[in-house]
């Protein structure tokens, strides 16, 4: 008997988030309409599985052996499912009615599109928008990630000024619609990076085939960050910093990899620094150090990556990789807010 692909499955990521699948998972069954919901347990150790098994019996259940981390586990698990588009979503995401029809209606008329976000809000400070994702990401010239509502610690407050859709360079992996063909067609996520900046380095060599990534902020979802790994944990600061350079690495154009790459090493060294004197955070400026000498180890490894994507890429200037230098603009001219930036 053959067996029905699901048009839309929503896949949520867990690791030892019990606590957050009793409180955000009942949303999701409740708002989700027809589309499939999975929990793919990455190796948990606490009571996910009890709970998933007592409390949310119809959500179907993919079991991983061991923590891959969140590139790893979602290219696991949905390798075990078979949907036209995936829903990449957080367990500590609350979303609301009606949340996927905006976004199955825009990619059903825009085959042209391979990824799309709704816009992001927290849930601690509900009319404001939340860090990882907010309304659409960007990076500037020298591979450095900012958002619609979110220029690095500012969070804008949500007054309607970012409410068009709009083409972006990446979606947020804490809530993201792609087609599962785009997915696969550039080896979804990569796994090396275990986590950070994986679905920014997907999005971008997505553009670099001609596919499009847009944010619609039509439909809203809520959502608590830094559950896994939170703000100023060493750990999250050195997979930022190494994920980061490998993208770069990885995607930049022949002719601006060397500059970019030289200054970055300034600006790199720069923040461990600044992490240093006016934080007085010495895990942090020591994680920047160690992302570095990461980098540069595992820098032979993916040199293949950079070859392939760079004799496949149709278009060479993405437009929503920003001309500008955020740090600049940020520090230097204090501009706050994604509408005061000078492009």
């Amino acid at each position: 008997m053959d067996i029905k692909m699901d048009k839309i499955a929503i896949v949520i990521l867990n690791w030892n988030g019990s606590k957050m699948m009793k409180t955000y998972l009942p949303s999701v069954i409740a708002c989700s309409g027809d589309a499939a919901v999975y929990v793919a347990d990455n190796g948990s150790t606490d009571d996910s599985l009890t709970v998933l098994e007592k409390e949310f019996p119809t959500v179907k259940r993919i079991l991983l052996e061991k923590n891959w981390g969140f590139a790893g586990g979602y290219n696991k698990a949905l390798e075990q499912v078979d949907a036209q588009y995936f829903v990449l979503l957080n367990s500590d995401i609350e979303v609301t009615e009606q949340w996927l029809q905006p976004m199955e209606r825009f990619m059903d008329a825009h085959p042209e599109v391979a990824v799309c976000q709704p816009k992001l809000r927290s849930v601690h400070r509900k009319d404001y928008f939340e860090y990882a994702g907010a309304a659409g990401g960007f990076i500037d010239r020298l591979g450095y990630p900012f958002c619609r509502g979110r220029l690095f610690d500012t969070v804008e407050r949500d007054e309607g000024q970012y409410n068009e859709p709009m083409p972006v360079l990446w979606a947020t992996g804490a809530c993201m619609m792609i087609r599962a063909e785009d997915y696969w067609r550039c080896g979804g996520l990569d796994a090396r990076f275990f986590a950070h900046n994986e679905e920014i380095d997907l999005c971008w060599r997505l553009r670099t085939l001609g596919r499009q990534v847009y944010c619609l902020p039509e439909t809203i979802v809520y959502h608590v960050g830094g559950g896994t790994l939170p703000k100023n944990n060493p750990m999250k600061t050195f997979l930022n910093f190494r994920n980061n350079l490998t993208m770069l690495y990885k995607i930049l154009p022949e002719k601006e990899l060397k500059q970019v790459m030289r200054l970055r090493w300034w600006l790199d060294y720069l923040a461990a620094f600044q992490t240093l004197v006016f934080n007085g955070n010495w895990g942090d400026c020591k994680a920047i150090f160690k992302a570095r000498k990461a980098f540069r180890k595992w820098l032979p490894d993916f040199k293949d990556d950079r070859e392939q994507i760079q004799k496949q890429r149709s278009v060479q200037v993405v437009p929503e990789r920003l001309p500008i230098s955020i740090v600049w603009q940020y520090y230097a001219k204090r501009r706050k807010r994604f509408t005061d930036l000078k492009i």
